[in-house]
């Protein structure tokens, strides 16, 4: 059993790995700027330590979507540029300021208030400029004109610089690159109007993660990796080749009780799993509310001591039931690998995800919730 973790379920975190896969990403960046995603608690690993492993290796921007995750990284003494990918509302521009978070705006009034935020503290605030090139999300529509002249108007505010541009882009890791092309026009379009316009724009970002792998051309002057860094593919239409990556989290757990069991005896909520032979159930001390889903529970296996096992039954809130029948020699202790390898088998984020239509983010993001984090390399 691993003790720190305090409980007989944890996440681990190989950060070996995630130094592996930084390095690769810095490579296929060409000496872009690298922004590291770290939102969400680093999509569950950890902002922390995440960024700790970044800054190693030469990363000195990460990027956020909350005020929250940004004073959690100044708190544990986080001195890097750190970009705030969500728009901050006013009543929080004087927070922004005295964290000193690097904004992205799309509305001149915000930016005013951030300004003047800026202005009684003191300071200036270097902010992007949010468009919205075919996310259908937040920033000026770049066929929007009326948007060029506001923004210029925002370039002439006493305490708020333009850093530059900045977008998301919808469609980067599908097969068709038609819309990401589409997106790359776009963004350029709007540019050169700023640029004619008199707006300086030193500084443009629009790839994430399917783009560093794939789409070269709209690489700029910096990178936003995302979900690459944490060793997952964006999608299953990208080329994998492209990219050598290594998976950092695992999710582990311990047998907490074994029973044997006879032929029609049912396990969980719904008896779902009812044994057709003399069997052997192992209980985990993981549940749904750890990030393992519950509509996994028909499809769910775990490794247990080398072993491909089924979960037995409904995955419950805190607690899971393994039918380990065939699993030789099994004992209370016994390490269950929910998620991760053990050398000869494995169980992918992406198998979980695609047992349960959705992608692999969303099960990083929910396991790291509330699972101890233990941090290996």
């Amino acid at each position: 059993m691993v003790k720190e973790a305090i409980r007989p379920a944890w996440v681990e975190v190989n950060l070996s790995n995630l130094d592996f896969n930084i390095k690769n990403i810095k490579k296929k960046a060409s000496g872009r700027e690298i922004i590291g995603v770290i939102k969400a608690d680093a999509y569950g690993h950890g902002s922390v330590e995440v960024a700790k492993v970044l800054r190693e290796n030469g990363v000195k921007t990460f990027a956020i979507a909350t005020l929250q995750e940004a004073i959690t990284l100044r708190e544990a003494g986080a001195k890097e540029e750190i970009i705030m990918l969500g728009l901050t509302p006013d009543m929080y521009a004087d927070v922004l300021v005295e964290y000193d978070i690097t904004p992205v705006v799309c509305h001149l009034e915000n930016a005013k208030a951030i300004s003047e935020a800026a202005k009684k503290a003191g300071k200036t605030v270097s902010g992007l400029i949010a468009l919205d090139s075919g996310m259908g999300r937040i920033g000026y529509l770049t066929d929007d004109n009326s948007a060029i002249e506001e923004i210029k108007q925002i370039s002439e505010l006493s305490n708020f610089k333009i850093k530059g541009i900045f977008s998301h882009m919808a469609t980067a890791d599908a097969y068709d690159k038609s819309f990401a092309k589409l997106q790359e026009y776009r963004y350029m379009e709007f540019y050169k109007k700023l640029i004619e316009a008199g707006v300086d724009i030193p500084f443009r970002t629009l790839a994430n993660s399917a783009s560093i792998m794939e789409i070269p051309t709209i690489h700029y002057d910096a990178v936003r990796p995302g979900i690459i860094l944490y060793g997952c593919y964006p999608s299953h239409e990208v080329d994998k080749n492209e990219l050598e990556l290594k998976p950092v989290m695992s999710v582990k757990a311990n047998i907490v009780h074994l029973k044997d069991v006879p032929v029609g005896f049912s396990t969980g909520y719904g008896r779902k799993f009812i044994s057709k032979r003399p069997s052997k159930i192992a209980t985990l001390a993981l549940g749904y509310a750890d990030g393992y889903p519950r509509p996994y529970s028909q499809f769910a296996k775990v490794i247990v001591n080398g072993v491909i096992a089924p979960i037995a039954g409904n995955i419950c809130m805190d607690q899971c039931m393994v039918d380990v029948t065939d699993v030789p020699n099994v004992k209370i202790g016994d390490e269950v690998i929910i998620m991760g390898s053990d050398g000869k088998n494995t169980i992918l984020a992406d198998d979980i995800a695609d047992a349960t239509g959705t992608i692999n983010y969303e099960i990083t993001c929910a396991f790291g919730q509330r699972l101890p984090k233990v941090y290996v390399r």
